[in-house]
């Protein structure tokens, strides 16, 4: 994810992708020095009771709304083309509510890395029950929209099941190793890196882990065709029906959302998408898009929206991020 403005450099710490720095012995140490400090302040962090971590979260996040003038930009201008029916006055609250969102699931990931597993059990309300017997029962795709509580999905999962994913590696090796131990604690997860390619991913399918896959971000035109997301054409991988053709899997979506009132954390699950992919890619590409758009709507600012959705353009359409941040 590309981030600017001081939300970008909060994001950025808690992404593991540190700022860079002179490449010099003393930049060096100052860095792991920096990291280590970061990873026991969420380590602390993890102790704090939810409704308290969630709420200093929220604040921090409101705050950040203010200041990251780059990504409170994005997340109003994907707001404006996918609901260009809501007032300015509507989308900003929208905005506002989002940060606040992703502030605290980005604070909540200290639970997720370090609390026990009982109280991570009494967190997770499953619904109706992770799907373990279909997980099992043959090649599976786990099909999680990057809402902002999807670290809490994959927690939920291999709190019960082994599994596979793919992953961002980190700039940070300090981060990168805490988040790999966070997101492998339980059961075994194989994490692989994108620049690994998918035949991994169909090995470890082929040995009976449950692909976890969150599809939905623009990462350019490879493997990629642009299909509508909220009506706005948008570069979307065609990888999950690719994967889903190749290897015969089920694809189960899943969704995560938070609980009200600091109570947790649901995760919704849904019945394996039947006649998927089909003959027509485009066809299951759309249908997923779609389908993330229904999920969207039912709680919006929980969805990442301050990330360039549409940085990727057809041919002769202009930038969309190209305009005047917009006032707080």
């Amino acid at each position: 994810m590309s981030t600017s403005g001081h939300f970008a450099q909060t994001c950025i710490v808690f992404q593991g992708q540190t700022p860079k720095t002179k490449n010099t012995e003393n930049g060096s140490f100052n860095q792991a020095f920096g990291m280590r400090a970061l990873l026991f302040l969420m380590w602390l962090m993890h102790w704090l009771p939810l409704p308290l971590l969630g709420r200093l979260g929220e604040g921090v996040g409101g705050i950040l709304f203010y200041v990251a003038k780059s990504r409170r930009h994005v997340t109003l201008t994907n707001l404006r083309l996918c609901f260009p029916e809501l007032s300015k006055a509507s989308r900003r609250e929208l905005a506002l509510e989002h940060f606040r969102a992703f502030t605290r699931a980005v604070l909540e990931r200290s639970i997720l890395w370090w609390a026990s597993e009982q109280r991570l059990r009494r967190l997770i309300v499953n619904e109706p029950a992770v799907p373990l017997q279909a997980m099992h029962s043959g090649p599976t795709i786990l099909l999680c929209p990057h809402f902002v509580s999807l670290d809490v999905a994959a927690a939920a999962v291999m709190l019960d099941s082994e599994g596979c994913t793919v992953y961002t590696r980190q700039r940070n090796a300090l981060f990168d190793q805490a988040l790999r131990k966070g997101r492998s604690r339980f059961r075994r997860v194989a994490m692989f890196a994108r620049s690994d390619g998918i035949k991994p991913v169909i090995r470890a399918m082929r040995e009976g882990l449950p692909f976890f896959m969150c599809p939905d971000m623009d990462f350019g035109t490879k493997d990629a065709i642009f299909v509508p997301f909220f009506g706005v054409p948008a570069a979307t991988l065609t990888a999950t029906a690719r994967l889903a053709a190749a290897t015969g899997a089920k694809v189960i979506p899943m969704v995560a959302t938070v609980l009200p009132n600091y109570k947790g954390w649901k995760i919704t699950y849904f019945p394996a998408w039947e006649d998927y992919p089909g003959d027509d890619l485009a066809v299951a590409t759309r249908r997923m898009n779609q389908f993330i758009e229904e999920q969207v709507v039912k709680t919006p600012a929980e969805y990442f929206w301050a990330h360039r959705r549409f940085k990727t353009r057809p041919p002769g359409e202009p930038d969309v991020y190209e305009t005047p941040t917009p006032p707080a």
